[in-house]
Formats: C-alpha cells, sequence, structure tokens
C-alpha cells in the first residue's frame, strides 16, 4: 500500500474508523472526534485501532493521504454488498421491463470562500459539485465524480458508460444532441424533461391512454438548423400533467416502443436521486468540513459515502421497519455499546445483556 506514506505511524484504518466516527456520531470538528473517541480509548482496541488520534495528526492524514484510498474502498465495498443482494429495497418493483434504470444528477456542496479558496465558485462563495449515477434497484451510486462547482452538469454526462439495453433518467441540464446520438447507436435509452427553445416536426400522433395524465404523444424529428444534423432519428415527445404542480411537464425520449405512462413514471422515479442527497446532506456530515484541503474534504465526501453504504446494508437486514433517518441516530446513540448487531436490528427496544463489572473496592475511611 504505497498510499500509507504521510501517515507518520497512524495507520489507514485508524483513520479511517474515526472518518467513520466524525459520519455516524455526527462530530463537527477535530476536537470533538478526538474528546469523543479518547472516552472510549478501551474499546477502541476492539475495533483495531491502535491508538487515539489527536487533532494534528488526524488532520495531517487527511490532508497528504491520498483521498483515492478511500474511494476505491467505497467501490470494493459497494459491489460486495450488491453481490450479496443486501443493500437493495424489499419494495415492490415499481416498473414491469428487465432494462437497468439509472438516474443521474447532481448537487452542490457550498462551502466558505474564505476557508476553501481553491474551490472558487462566486465572488462571496466556494462550493464542489457531486455528480452520482444511481442505480435504481438499490439506490445507491454505479458512478461519482467530484468537481469544481463551475463545472457545468452536461461535462459530466460523457464520463459515463452505460451498458446497452439500460435506460437513463436526468434532467433537462443535461440534454446533448451530440451525446444523445452517441447512446442512441449503442442502444442505451434516455428520458429527459424538453426544453422550450428546441424545434421540431411532430412526424405522428400516437394515442393516449384513458384515465392517466398523459397529454400528448407524439413521434418527432428535430428540425433546428444544428440540432438535426446531431440527432436525424425519431425521438419522442410526451406531455404530462403534473398535478403536485399544477403545469405541463414535456418528456422526451429515444425509446419508441414503451408506454408513455411508463416513460412518465421513468422520470418521476428521477426524483430518488434527489431523496438520496437530500439523506446524504441530513444523515451524515456532508455540510461542514473538518479540513480544509480538496483532498480532505474528498476524503470526507467518500468516507460519507461508505458510512451510507453501511447504514443501508443495516436498514436492510433490520425488521424494525425504520426510516433511514431513524435507523442513522438508533447507531449513533449505540456506535460504542457493546449488543449482538442481528438481535439489535431485529429487536431494538430489547434489554441489552448485562455485562458483568468488576468489584467495586471500598472506600477506606481510616
Amino acid at each position: 500500500m504505497a498510499l500509507k506514506r504521510h501517515a507518520k505511524g497512524f495507520r489507514s484504518w485508524s483513520q479511517f474508523a474515526a472518518m467513520l466516527f466524525c459520519h455516524l456520531a455526527r462530530a463537527d470538528s477535530l476536537r470533538e472526534i478526538y474528546r469523543s473517541l479518547s472516552c472510549c480509548n478501551g474499546k477502541l482496541v476492539h475495533l483495531g485501532v491502535n491508538r487515539n488520534p489527536n487533532k494534528s495528526t488526524l488532520a495531517y492524514a487527511n490532508e497528504h493521504r491520498s483521498s483515492e484510498l478511500f474511494k476505491e474502498l467505497f467501490w470494493n465495498l459497494s459491489e460486495r454488498f450488491r453481490e450479496s443482494g443486501q443493500i437493495g429495497t424489499r419494495e415492490k418493483k415499481k416498473f414491469r421491463f428487465k432494462n437497468k434504470l439509472l438516474l443521474f444528477d447532481s448537487t452542490t456542496i457550498t462551502l466558505c470562500l474564505s476557508l476553501f479558496s481553491w474551490a472558487d465558485y462566486s465572488r462571496y462563495k466556494g462550493g464542489v459539485k457531486l455528480h452520482v449515477l444511481l442505480d435504481s434497484s438499490d439506490y445507491m451510486p454505479s458512478f461519482v465524480h467530484i468537481t469544481e462547482a463551475q463545472m457545468h452538469d452536461s461535462k459530466a454526462a460523457p464520463l459515463l458508460s452505460l451498458p446497452a439495453g439500460s435506460i437513463i433518467a436526468l434532467d433537462r441540464a443535461y440534454i446533448d444532441f451530440d451525446l444523445f446520438r452517441k447512446w442512441n447507436e449503442e442502444k442505451v435509452f434516455f428520458v429527459t424533461r424538453m426544453k422550450k427553445n428546441i424545434c421540431y416536426v411532430v412526424t405522428e400522433q400516437k394515442r393516449i391512454p384513458q384515465n392517466s395524465n398523459v397529454l400528448k404523444d407524439e413521434m418527432i424529428r428535430l428540425s433546428g438548423v444544428n440540432t438535426w444534423k446531431k440527432y436525424p432519428h425519431l425521438l419522442r415527445r410526451i406531455v404530462v400533467w403534473d398535478d403536485n404542480k399544477e403545469e405541463e411537464v414535456v418528456l422526451l425520449s429515444n425509446n419508441l416502443k414503451f408506454g408513455s405512462t411508463t416513460i412518465s413514471s421513468i422520470y418521476r422515479e428521477r426524483w430518488q436521486i434527489e431523496v438520496f442527497f437530500k439523506t446524504l446532506k441530513q444523515n451524515l456530515k456532508v455540510k461542514t468540513f473538518i479540513g480544509v484541503s480538496e483532498n480532505a474534504l474528498r476524503i470526507q465526501i467518500w468516507t460519507a459515502l461508505i458510512a451510507m453504504l453501511v447504514i443501508k446494508w443495516l436498514h436492510y437486514r433490520s425488521k424494525a421497519g425504520w426510516s433511514f433517518s431513524n435507523m442513522a441516530s438508533m447507531i449513533r446513540m449505540n456506535l460504542f455499546t457493546y449488543r449482538d448487531m442481528i438481535e439489535w436490528l431485529n429487536k431494538p427496544n430489547a434489554t441489552p445483556p448485562l455485562i458483568p463489572e468488576p468489584e467495586q473496592l471500598r472506600l477506606a475511611l481510616r
């Protein structure tokens, strides 16, 4: 492990345990991590932690030890959990088709520009952008890319490698007809929201299903000066009524066979990636950071994703029926409690087992 240099005797496992504690305990600073772990110094040995890191040691490791180590750890754990089938959802499958459904979007993490000068975003604030491709089968990432906040969303989409037959749902900010033509040739289906200024001609009006929110279902060709050259193939234009916002939503897709209601449901499923970002920010430490270097920030984001993966696994194993946020809070309350994990997941409100205490020494008053 060449990545273990710059450690000063502080192992990468100890660093990982400290960062995982940061997220699970929602610690706000290096000082809070150090003092909290110092209170559990005897129990750290059982975690394989050689010594409790002081503030400067953890700060130094986060700044100098490459974040690629934790990135690789996340993808290895993700692959292992997916192979075991234990991070999915027990909910009934929403769609009948067998195509892999992927959801793509990004979120901006705002930073203080005076502290994170390298993350220049605007005149008064800094930021980084987290681009995520979510697998709808387990709502965990299949692709993660961290960039400066100024990078436009459309520049991240070409980095994706999508399997043939897959379906990707994405917002209209990602519309790129050169990329769409490439995906169409690779037999990748896309569902997005159509921009108002796109010129087109209608070639066919398809029948609208009864008792649905679909208003129009049309086969179209692009007619703009440049767009029809970039994408000369047929497209599907579906107009759907959104009851919540009380407005029409115009969808664009290269899938010419699926029903209009199915395509509408595919785009509506894209909301799950917004739920993912909200869950990540509300339950783990990705809004405030304990280090100001770019490497330290990346380590904190990758370890947050690992913590989320672990909680998702525990959430899947639990029979308590908790929400993700309740599971995260209950884990926080039991971080250093000696309990059988599986038994606790099945009966979380049961009385914990009694641990024999050493005999109390008598107080000698004479």
